[in-house]
């Protein structure tokens, strides 16, 4: 017993080979193929240019952020100075008294 399936997609196959080669060669297949690349290549455009947004954009939140934790530190450094001014000042204090 012959498996019919197997036979009906090699025939499928065989014609699909021989003739898609002559339909993939003529000009309206060529002028859909031009125009989907052309498509395609819009979108890479397109996509691109987001990418260049997106990239621009965090390069400005990161140098803002550094800026951000610059002050924070300063701040953190000036605050823990202070302090130890006030402990070195309580100590002279409590020397002369």
């Amino acid at each position: 017993m012959k498996n019919w399936g197997h036979l009906g997609l090699f025939a499928g196959g065989l014609l699909f080979g021989t003739a898609g080669i002559s339909i993939l060669t003529s000009e309206d297949a060529k002028k859909v193929y031009t125009h989907c690349t052309a498509a395609v290549l819009r979108c890479r455009d397109s996509v691109m240019k987001t990418v260049d947004c997106v990239r621009e954009n965090c390069g400005d939140i990161k140098t803002d952020a550094d800026a951000i934790n610059e002050v924070r530190t300063e701040r953190a450094k000036a605050a823990e100075l202070a302090k130890a001014r006030a402990l070195v000042a309580e100590a002279e204090a409590a020397e002369k008294a």
